[in-house]
């Protein structure tokens, strides 16, 4: 609200500072939605209203009796209750808990039987009181009824015989609740059901015949109730069909449920209504459902159980009516009619609004109500019953309107218009507020309201006040109202109709007597129009229909939606059929169907304005074939054809097409005759002489044609002489000394009549004389022979018959075969133009030498090589020849694209349509030199960043001598080149060139041409750019694993390529720096194995002997160096150690003893006795790679074999089976473990990847065993 306005408000407070809140309060309830920027405050008084209104119930257990209703209200309002009309209060009932809150109010029962809750039932009021009113809630009807249960059922067994019908008896228990009835078997599935077997609205299963498959004892019913979620399963009924003897007979259908004849089915507005036909036959009927005078509406309409039922959805009183179902199969028919009669509750037509009134203002608050019958209307004050009569202040006019005379505060009340009839009663609140109060504009200043051109634009100027503040309208200097498009409003605000671009601008809406005013701005834009309007569409079932919606609309809005309906009813876009298709200006239908016939509408929606245009599609077909042609009225080559037209399934007929079968060429099949109109019945036909016809029609209209009809009865007509004689006759002499006379064979059908002929005609033009000779023929050709070579004649073909002959035929002229022409062309000459193109002339040729048709000259040209090849070059490249030809009068003839600097040789032929006569001498000639061809290749090379090499080969076809090269470049960027530049190579061996001084950051385009004396050839061309010298990558990424870490880089396209090194230290291990193997920029990956797990390494870059990155890393996994450490400080460990010590120095002892009494092995036991397997060498990978370690640490020991005589080679021979070789051969694991240095914390998590742990290669010790130095360390 402007500022303006506010300090309005504040100054007419002055008098009343308690209004202020008040007035706020009271916009806050009579305003609309769009006055949110006045707020009520939260503390203010409100008059009562409920929110939730007590909903009827029906009790199946003492849990569901629950009564409750909530309203809102400041100060919060009190409840109360009637029962049946009389005051109830659920806190003084034992039986009842009652539990209340800020706004709501409920009870239930305590009690745990539902005996004790019958008293209750009844209808329920709530009422809401507080200092403003009081308001009244619907009424709630409360019923207490017993669940459902299972009762003790027999064992049924029906028997029926196949093809008759019958009924199975579901029965489900008494209940107010609907039950869902479920036919299933023993298996828990559902019984399959169809146009034969259904489950009627009472919850039986109909079988309109039997078949044997239908036999079973497991038919069960399950009855299901939603409301106490409960399923009642039924006996299981066994169904025993006895087989006939012989075929089912047919019966015709039979009414089942309900019976032949009529019914009356009343249901009220709103409803959903069901109505079923349930009929037994066979075959199976098919039922169909009508309503009499009028059409069933398809968007409320639904056809279940196999079209055995039929579903109206919300219905209204124009739904009442005569409704058929109707049965057919082969052996007849049978119908029910339902009248269906719809009343209706009483509803709502209009209620009236709560508004705010000053002090002796008169009221009307106008209420009416719809139904069937029509409902009664009554008043009440804060829910006591107004009268209207005796008083002239509170008067019910017209039985449905209060009007309130002269009100005053005493008048502020909530007032309840209630509307009943025989079907219910419906009530609503309306609130009536008295007050003074000052004037006050409540629609905000500066607002816009946006409209199309053509629309109305309605701008509010919403008043509050008591009395009701008058608002003036005006736009400058102009007076509004002078306009007929402009009208006031009763609620303050101004109507503009037919809105144009030129009733733009501010408007301004001021109090009377009041300085309080505010402004409104229109804005106006284009309208929606549709350019290009969906078209009428016929299509055939089973095809794609497309609709076209293109639309204009006002750039300065959003993007308009198109909407497409059929029938008015909105689409959607299905996905999982693909049915209908949105791209874009076009709506798709696939696969068309009978259903999708109907209205489409085609809705452009703006944020402002609506359009649409509308059209039919229309499922057309091909015609039905017509029938019944008859031949009627013959007459002298003509005859007349009728017939019946088929359906033309809505598409009219075009024409029809009339067809022939010749019964003496039937394997010609039928052949279109004549077209006639659309609109007519039959034609007149006009026929040839000597067929005999048959007829048949075929009906067209823009779907296609129909099925041929059947063709009529046989039609012969009389022979006659031939009307015509062969056309296009001529003479095809090929052979020397022959006439080849021949023509295009006539149809059989222009014969006219048997033994039909040609009769052949012939005379020289020149010295025969009158004489015509003559020869017949049954088909072309006729061949006279001893003619002459290329003579003319005059020759005739003419049709005869046994009727008689054709017309005398006009004769043409012939020529007997040619020969090859017998002389050459002489003076031929040759004349060079340039390098690629010369002039050949020659003395025409004597006529008579042609012996023909003289048809032109042909020149062969031929390449015999290149001057400039050497022998051996022009060797590989073979001889090519060109042929051209020149028309019958041409002396010369220039011949271009000849390859320059060549040898050619040249000899000119006649020729007519036998052939070729004799070449004419061979004249040699040569080329002229010319431009070479482009160098065969270009490769670039960069010795530097400011240097580019060209290297290439020769032009391959250098045209003449090459005197060199001529070199241009220019640097290139994305949008523009710069200046050619150049070098000249005057020397033709030179096949490379550098360029110095180029820009190291610019892309260069290269040209190369060859030279010769003729001029520059074509260049090759090649864009590059010089190779940047290398530098170490940069943009390191790293991926850690537990023993490696994946290190990334990307690659520089232009530079060189460099190596450098890693270098890497674990950090807790005290271990010296690694270095890896080169590494080279251009790779983008490298991988750096051998780390160990749970480690942390320092990682060093050096290029050269700089670093130029490092960093830190962590390996994944567990560090093992603490569970390793542990074990060499175990009790256990230290035990076995020393027990393993002993037993080696027992051996020892036991191995000296046996010595000193002599026992040795002689060599050739050590040669030739088997290896034990314990004594194999043992594998490289059995120690780890510390073996440079052990090493060290066994020579800073003096070695038991130093000065031990027991180690001499007869003792320790390890090669034997003695038991110190025996015992010698230890677990690897724990052979390792004992093995390995154990200085500093590296201890055991310092293992190299191929320890026992992860195994590695090592070198093997002496004869494949460790020492024992090495194993008792």
């Amino acid at each position: 609200m402007p500022h303006m306005q506010r300090q309005q408000i504040c100054s007419r407070g002055q008098s009343s500072s308690h209004l202020l809140p008040l007035v706020l309060a009271l916009l806050s309830l009579a305003a609309l939605p769009s006055r949110a920027s006045i707020e009520m405050p939260s503390n203010y008084k409100r008059p009562p209203q409920i929110t939730t209104h007590p909903e009827s119930v029906t009790v199946f257990s003492v849990e569901d009796l629950v009564m409750s209703c909530e309203a809102s209200g400041i100060p919060p309002p009190s409840f109360s209750w009637t029962k049946d009309g009389k005051p109830f209060d659920p806190s003084a009932d034992t039986e009842l808990k009652v539990t209340k809150s800020l706004g709501s109010f409920a009870f239930y029962t305590l009690s745990n039987t539902m005996d004790t809750l019958k008293p209750y039932q009844g209808k329920y009021v709530c009422y809401a009181t507080n200092e403003l009113g009081t308001a009244v809630s619907n009424e709630a009807i409360l019923k207490t009824d017993v669940p459902p249960t299972q009762q003790k059922e027999k064992k049924v067994t029906a028997k029926s015989d196949e093809g008759s019908s019958i009924v199975l008896k579901c029965n489900p228990p008494q209940s107010s609740m609907e039950p869902i009835i479920h036919w299933m078997d023993q298996k828990l599935r559902h019984i399959q059901l169809s146009k034969r077997v259904v489950v009627g609205k009472d919850g039986n299963l109909y079988f309109a015949h039997l078949t044997m498959d239908d036999s079973r004892d497991d038919y069960t019913c399950n009855v299901q109730y939603l409301a106490t979620r409960t399923i009642l399963a039924k006996e299981a009924i066994t169904l025993k069909v006895n087989p006939s003897n012989s075929l089912p007979r047919n019966r015709r259908p039979h009414m089942m449920r309900p019976a032949e004849g009529e019914s009356t089915y009343h249901a009220l507005r709103g409803q959903t209504v069901e109505l079923e036909c349930i009929v037994q036959g066979l075959p199976t009927p098919e039922i169909t459902w009508l309503k009499k005078e009028g059409e069933l509406d398809e968007s409320r309409t639904v056809k279940e159980m196999f079209d055995r039922r039929l579903r109206l959805n919300n219905i209204s009183e124009s739904d009442s009516g005569e409704y058929q179902c109707i049965a057919k199969n082969t052996q007849g028919n049978a119908k029910h009619t339902y009248h269906l009669k719809v009343e209706a509750a009483p509803y709502w037509k209009q209620i009236p609004e709560s508004l705010i009134y000053g002090p002796g203002e008169k009221v009307r608050l106008d209420c009416a109500a719809e139904g069937t019958p029509s409902p009664t209307i009554s008043w009440t004050r804060n829910g006591e019953k107004i009268s209207g009569n005796g008083t002239k202040h509170a008067v019910i006019a017209e039985n449905t309107s209060l009007i309130l005379n002269n009100v005053n505060f005493g008048d502020t009340a909530v007032y309840q218009c209630q509307a009943s009839n025989k079907h219910g009663t419906i009530l609503t609140n309306t609130y009536v507020y008295v007050i003074e109060l000052p004037p006050q504009i409540v629609t905000e200043d500066r607002k816009v309201y946006a409209v199309a051109e053509g629309q109305s634009a309605s701008l509010e100027c919403e008043t509050f006040g008591s009395p009701k503040p008058k608002v003036i309208w005006d736009r400058g200097a102009s007076y509004l109202l002078a306009d007929s498009r402009v009208k006031t409003l009763t609620n303050g605000g101004l109507q503009i109709f037919n809105v144009s671009h030129d009733d733009e601008g501010s408007y301004t809406c001021s109090v009377q007597n009041s300085n309080l005013s505010i402004t409104a701005e229109l804005e106006v834009f284009n309208r929606t129009v549709i350019l290009t309007p969906p078209k009428n569409l016929k299509v055939q079932p089973g095809t794609t229909a497309i609709f076209t919606c293109v639309g204009l609309y006002d750039t300065n809005l959003r993007i308009p939606q198109i909407q497409w309906r059929k029938n008015n009813q909105k689409l959607m876009e299905s996905s999982s059929d693909e049915k209908y298709t949105f791209d874009g200006a076009e709506f798709i239908i696939a696969n068309v169907e009978p259903d999708d016939e109907g209205v489409y509408t085609c809705e452009i929606i703006s944020s402002l304005d609506k359009v649409e245009a509308s059209a039919t599609l229309t499922l057309c077909d091909r015609p039905d074939p017509p029938s019944l042609p008859q031949i009627s009225d013959p007459k002298h080559r003509a005859v007349s054809l009728r017939w019946t037209p088929g359906d033309d399934h809505k598409s009219a007929i075009l024409e029809y097409v009339i067809e022939f079968e010749d019964q003496g060429l039937k394997e010609r099949g039928w052949e279109e005759l004549k077209r006639v109109g659309g609109n007519q019945n039959h034609a007149v036909l006009s026929l040839w002489p000597y067929i005999s016809y048959r007829f048949r029609v075929i009906a067209i209209n823009e779907v296609g044609k129909s099925d041929p009809s059947n063709p009529s009865e046989i039609h012969n007509t009389q022979a006659e002489a031939p009307d015509n004689n062969p056309e296009d006759v001529r003479s095809e002499s090929i052979d020397p000394d022959s006439l080849l006379i021949t023509w295009e064979k006539m149809d059989k059908r222009n014969f006219n009549g048997p033994n039909f002929k040609y009769k052949v005609q012939w005379r020289r033009v020149v010295g025969s004389g009158p004489k015509w000779n003559e020869s017949e023929t049954n088909e072309p050709p006729c061949i006279v022979r001893g003619v002459g070579n290329f003579s003319a004649f005059e020759i005739k073909v003419q049709a005869i018959n046994e009727n008689g002959n054709g017309p005398e035929p006009d004769p043409v002229i012939g020529y007997s075969g040619e020969d090859v022409p017998l002389e050459a062309p002489i003076d031929v000459g040759v004349v060079l133009i340039n390098s690629t193109t010369i002039k050949v002339a020659w003395a025409a040729i004597d006529k008579d030498t042609v012996r023909g048709h003289l048809l032109g000259y042909k020149i062969n040209l031929r390449w015999t090589g290149s001057r400039g090849h050497h022998r051996t070059r022009r060797s590989r490249e073979a001889e090519t020849t060109v042929m051209e030809e020149t028309g019958p009068n041409e002396v010369k003839k220039v011949i271009s694209n000849l390859r320059p600097y060549s040898h050619y040789v040249l000899s000119i032929a006649v020729f007519n349509k036998k052939g070729e006569g004799p070449h004419s001498e061979p004249l040699p000639f040569d080329t002229e030199e010319g431009v070479p061809g482009p160098p065969t290749s270009l490769i670039l090379d960069s010795p530097s960043e400011t240097e580019m090499t060209l290297r290439w080969t020769p032009p391959a076809h250098p045209n003449g001598v090459l005197t060199g090269y001529l070199l241009h470049y220019q640097s290139i960027t994305e949008s523009d080149a710069g200046p050619l530049q150049k070098d000249e190579i005057d020397n033709p061996t030179i096949t490379q060139f550098t360029l110095k001084g180029l820009d190291r950051h610019s892309q260069y385009r290269f040209f190369l041409r060859g030279l010769t004396n003729a001029g520059k050839g074509e260049p090759i061309i090649m864009t590059g750019a010089t190779t940047l010298d290398g530098v170490p990558p940069s943009d390191i990424s790293l991926s850690v694993g537990e023993n490696s870490v994946n290190i990334s880089w990307e690659a520089q396209k232009r530079h060189r390529n460099v190596g450098f090194y890693i270098h890497y230290l674990r950090k807790n291990g005290g271990s010296n720096w690694k270095k890896t193997e080169k590494v080279n920029s251009s790779q983008s990956f490298y991988q750096l194995r051998g780390l160990i797990p749970g480690s942390d390494y320092l990682l060093h870059f050096f290029y050269g002997n700089t670093s130029f990155w490092e960093t830190d890393i962590k390996t994944e996994g567990t560090e093992m160096a603490e569970v390793q450490a542990s074990i060499a400080t175990q009790g256990w460990f230290i035990g076995v150690v020393s027990a393993l010590v002993l037993l080696l120095l027992i051996l020892l002892i036991l191995c000296f003893i046996k010595r000193s009494k002599g026992g040795k092995y002689s060599v050739k036991d050590k040669e030739d006795g088997p290896m034990d397997s314990e004594a194999r060498p043992m594998k490289e990978e059995t120690f780890g790679e510390y073996s440079d370690l052990e090493e060290k640490r066994t020579a800073s020991q003096p070695s038991l074999c130093e000065d031990n005589k027991m180690c001499s080679e007869d003792t320790l021979n390890f090669n034997g089976s003695s038991a110190l070789t025996t015992e010698l051969n230890l677990d690897e694991s724990l052979a390792s473990q004992i093995s390995r240095p154990s200085e500093g914390p590296e201890g055991f998590h310092g293992l190299p990847d191929n320890s026992p742990l992860n195994p590695t290669i090592i070198a093997p010790t002496t004869n494949g065993m460790p020492s024992a130095i090495t194993i008792l360390d």
